[in-house]
């Protein structure tokens, strides 16, 4: 069922790479043409990152009474690419080339199925 999420995730325009992680880092699948080493090392990061958004998240809810939970992801874009994270799959793209509005949509469906 993993890899056909992953397949899935390799078809968002400018993908470069995607991934499935735990909720304590693990990595439990990925495609795209990165090093093992670093996939394993992106799945401890978007752990890390999806904790720390939900806290924020639930933390933004008290302070603000504004509906912020339940987390869905996160994204950082810097350079030439964005990781874009919503439950435990993320995708690499290229900032020139994506779409974050179908990124997202793609990413909620596979996180959902």
């Amino acid at each position: 069922m993993s890899e056909e999420k992953l397949e899935r995730l390799m078809k968002i325009k400018g993908a470069i790479a995607a991934g499935h992680f735990s909720a304590d880092g693990k990595l439990l699948g990925y495609k795209g043409d990165i090093p093992k080493e670093m996939a394993e090392l992106v799945a401890k990061m978007c752990a890390a990152n999806t904790m720390m958004g939900s806290m924020e998240a639930e933390g933004f809810t008290m302070l603000t009474k504004m509906k912020w939970t339940p987390f869905h992801g996160w994204a950082v874009a810097a350079g030439d690419y964005a990781v874009c994270v919503m439950g435990h799959y993320g995708v690499f793209v290229k900032l020139s080339e994506a779409d974050f509005n179908l990124t997202f949509k793609e990413l909620g469906e596979v996180a959902k199925s």
